[in-house]
């Protein structure tokens, strides 16, 4: 699988896996954050808190490093980052590198 991040990529987080770390909120605090639970959720384009499991956000052209790097350090390898056009994983647990 290619690891082209071109064009436009989503992110989201696998909760069940997630271990509180924070480390994405540390990366890229405009795209996650960490929520009362303890876990950590993405945010939309708004910053608002999107707390439904799998929900999917667009990964702002900006911060797109910050996000495939939160996906390749967190700990509880938790965080896909995916192509929108086609779904394919470029970062996280799914990724082929």
């Amino acid at each position: 699988m290619s690891t082209d991040t071109t064009g436009e990529l989503q992110v989201w987080i696998d909760q069940d896996l997630c271990t509180g770390d924070g480390l994405c909120a540390q990366y890229a605090p405009d795209v996650f954050e960490l929520d009362i639970d303890g876990l950590a959720y993405v945010k939309d384009n708004s910053g608002e808190l999107l707390q439904t499991p799998g929900v999917r956000t667009g990964v702002p052209l900006h911060l797109r490093l910050e996000v495939i790097d939160s996906a390749k350090e967190c700990p509880g390898d938790c965080i896909h980052v995916i192509r929108a056009t086609d779904g394919v994983s470029v970062a996280g647990p799914d990724a082929i590198e």
